[in-house]
Parts: structure tokens; C-alpha cells; sequence
């Protein structure tokens, strides 16, 4: 999704390799004796009494305001992991395609940025239960005057889509062969419908109208938000937490408190509510990592 704005500026840090074996990402994959050290990562999180997270500063997710992290994926960590004994989420701010190879290459122990599940992420680590169901919405100029309402119709036109490195909407827009303007930022990407660089802006639609709903006299409105189709397939998605391959115990623990989460419409809305989260993302079961992972869906 997303794909996802106080618009809070995402920088690109230097992937740090070679962690002190303290530090975030010893695994529970780590081997003693030829035997994994189950726990190894839960235990350690436990008894730091924090875990570190990577976040795209991408608003409503996970972003900074105010020098504070914030975000409804950051709350929903902060209790989770609140009922792990984990008390203190920290964040390190990473540009969107280096959250994988940052959390692989132990810069922090988890990714908080609400990141869709796909099979090709799946390979390279592991994705909580859903947390977000997904739509797509398109930021356009006011009155959509290229009458836009899914990506389809900037298919075989001259138009120019923006999106967002890494995210869903650029293989959507790959698929589809469209003119495609690729940003680095949610913020490039509303920068350059502004500047009439690119006709639209293709984000997750709860991202668009947090950002347009947070920016007065934008002169910017978004599209209703729509499922994608993709050779005649819905592209239904959602998003989760993100973990090490091999953090098994930490990943369990993780899903058990966050399904009494989910399954708790009321909690589940004070705590992703303010950030303008409904009761239309919250996962109702019919869609699990496992179909997501093998792109069953």
C-alpha cells in the first residue's frame, strides 16, 4: 500500500552494517551449537525494555511531529509490545525501499510502516497478521479534471502517475504500462501533482486524505477510494508488522496480542482511530498472510 500526512520529510539513511552483537536484529536464528537460540530476539527486547523500529515517516502510519514518533502503527507497536513487557518503541527514519535490507541488516529489530504484504517481500522476511486492510485513492487537482477514478484510465494516454519507490502502486502502474513518474517521498509525490510534473499521485488512499485533510487550500483533492485490478484480479491488500526471518518467538508473541487487538473493534479504533483509521481497515479474517504471501490473493 501500500500502500501511506502531517507531511513529515522521509531522508534516506546510510544502510549501518555490522551492529554490536547487543545491538537491534540478534536474532532468534542466531545458532549455538548448531542449535537455534529460540527467544534469543523476544528475550533480549524484553529485557532492554525496547525495541527499535524502521519507519518511512509516512503519515498516517509511522512519522515524526513535533521531534516525537507518532503514527497509527507506532501506537498500535506501543501497545502491543506494551503487553510483551516491551515498554519504549524507538524509531529510526529509513527511505522506504531500504526497510527490508535495514531491518536484514539489523539497523533495527522491526518495521513499522504499515507495508503491504507481498509474496516478493515475503522471501526476504516476515510479516505479522494484517493489521490494515488497503484501497487505492488518487491525489488529483481540484474538480479531477482528467476525470480520473482508477488507474485504468491513465492506461494508453499521455498522462503521468506518480508513484511512490517500492510501493504497491508502482507495480500496479508496471503492470498496467502506464507513464509512470517514480518519487522517493510521499511528499514528492504531492509536490509533483502540484507542480503539474505529474497528473496524479497514486497512494494509498487513507494516506491521500490524511495529507490532503492536513493541508488547508491544497488546491488538491483525492479520487474515492478503489480496488485495483490487475489482469482482471482485484488487488486486495493489507499490511503488517515486518520481522526477521527466523524471530519466530518474537513473531508469535507479536500476533497473539495483536488478534486480541483486532478482534476488539473498539480498541482497536481508539487506538488507530485518531489517525483516521475506520472500522473498513480493520482485517476481518477473510484475508491472511499466508494467502498474501503466496499471492493467493
Amino acid at each position: 500500500m501500500n500502500g501511506r500526512m502531517t507531511i513529515s520529510a522521509l531522508s534516506v539513511g546510510a544502510l549501518a552494517l555490522g551492529l554490536a552483537a547487543c545491538g537491534p536484529g540478534q536474532g532468534e536464528s542466531s545458532t549455538e551449537g548448531g542449535e537455534a537460540a529460540e527467544g534469543t530476539t523476544l528475550q533480549r527486547l524484553q529485557e532492554a525494555g525496547t525495541v527499535t523500529v524502521g519507519f518511512a515517516g509516512e503519515a498516517p502510519y509511522s512519522y515524526e511531529e513535533g521531534g516525537e514518533l507518532t503514527g497509527a502503527t507506532v501506537e498500535l507497536h506501543r501497545a502491543v509490545f506494551a503487553e510483551l513487557g516491551i515498554e519504549n518503541v524507538e524509531g529510526v527514519l529509513t527511505d522506504w525501499s531500504g526497510l527490508i535490507p535495514g531491518l536484514n541488516a539489523e539497523r533495527f529489530d522491526a518495521v513499522s510502516a504499515g507495508m503491504s504484504i507481498l509474496p516478493e517481500r515475503c522471501e526476504q522476511a516476515a510479516f505479522s497478521n494484517p493489521e490494515f486492510v488497503y484501497t487505492t485513492g488518487l491525489l488529483v487537482p481540484e474538480g479531477n479534471p482528467d476525470g480520473l477514478s482508477t488507474m485504468d484510465d491513465a492506461v494508453d494516454t499521455d498522462l503521468q502517475i506518480a508513484t511512490m519507490s517500492g510501493a504497491i502502486e508502482s507495480s500496479y502502474a508496471e503492470s498496467l504500462g502506464i507513464n509512470a513518474l517514480s518519487v522517493q517521498t510521499p511528499q514528492d509525490g504531492y509536490d509533483a501533482v502540484t507542480a503539474g510534473r505529474a497528473d496524479a499521485f497514486a497512494l494509498t488512499a487513507i494516506s491521500l486524505n490524511y495529507m490532503v485533510d492536513n493541508t488547508p487550500d491544497s488546491g488538491l483533492e483525492v479520487t474515492e477510494s478503489f480496488v485495483q485490478e490487475i489482469d482482471g484480479v482485484p488487488q486486495r491488500g493489507a499490511g503488517g508488522t515486518v520481522f526477521r526471518q527466523g524471530d519466530d518467538a518474537l513473531l508469535a508473541e507479536y500476533n497473539r496480542v495483536l488478534e486480541e487487538i483486532v478482534n476488539d473493534e473498539d480498541r482497536y479504533l481508539e487506538i488507530v482511530g485518531p489517525f483516521g483509521f475506520t472500522a473498513g481497515e480493520r482485517p476481518d479474517g477473510s484475508l491472511t498472510t499466508e494467502q498474501l504471501c503466496a499471492g493467493e490473493i
